[in-house]
């Protein structure tokens, strides 16, 4: 019998776009379900009761919540098909350091730049270039922070350049200028068709920020 594969996700959503680029990456069919999160559907709400948030993927019926654990899941269950964690203990665990790093400072200093004015603003502004720079010194000279090929933390920070036109719009900054190396990066990862496929285009996600600035009433 074929594995039954869900994903609850929504459209714009970094955490969900990192596990359409890993499913796509190992080939596996799956059906997508886009949630209105203003109105959250009941099998969203069944399947993860506790935090209630996307993504959510859901494997033969049953869910597996929060995107990192998720994406290592879709790596451990299809295992035999382009591996994303490498084998080595040590590796792996900076693997899923650096990942869970680029989740709890390029979400929330990112979504300052769109959100925040005056010093707030520059201190956003301050904050991700430090961030991204730090990313820059574990990158090296690598072409990806996996190596030679893909790999976890590639999979997990690429979604966020989705974003980068707002990021800069509304942040007033050149990314590009301040951090060549990791713009170098991201523009390596998007010429791959797992994640060029994946990853909703950068105007798109700009005219949501908009949209989103409107609602919270930031002019």
């Amino acid at each position: 019998m074929a594995d039954e594969v869900i994903l609850l996700d929504f459209w714009p959503s970094p955490f969900g776009i990192r596990l359409r680029i890993a499913l796509a990456e190992k080939g596996i069919k799956y059906e997508y379900k886009d949630e209105d999160l203003k109105n959250k559907s009941p099998l969203l709400l069944q399947m993860n009761p506790i935090h209630k948030k996307i993504p959510v993927l859901i494997h033969n019926g049953k869910p597996i919540c929060e995107s990192l654990i998720i994406l290592q899941y879709i790596d451990e269950v299809w295992n035999d098909k382009s591996p994303l964690l490498p084998s080595d203990p040590y590796q792996k665990s900076q693997a899923r350091f650096w990942a869970d790093f680029g989740d709890k400072k390029i979400y929330e200093t990112g979504k300052n730049l769109w959100t925040k004015k005056g010093e707030e603003l520059e201190a956003a502004k301050k904050e991700f270039i430090e961030v991204l720079k730090l990313l820059e010194q574990e990158l090296g000279d690598k072409s990806y922070f996996g190596g030679d090929k893909l790999g976890f933390v590639d999979v997990a920070l690429i979604p966020f350049y989705a974003w980068f036109k707002g990021y800069e719009t509304f942040g007033n900054i050149n990314i590009e200028k301040e951090c060549p190396k990791f713009i170098g990066w991201a523009k390596r990862c998007i010429k791959i068709e797992s994640f060029s496929k994946s990853i909703p285009d950068q105007d798109k996600v700009y005219q949501f920020i908009v949209e989103m600035r409107k609602m919270m009433g930031i002019e």
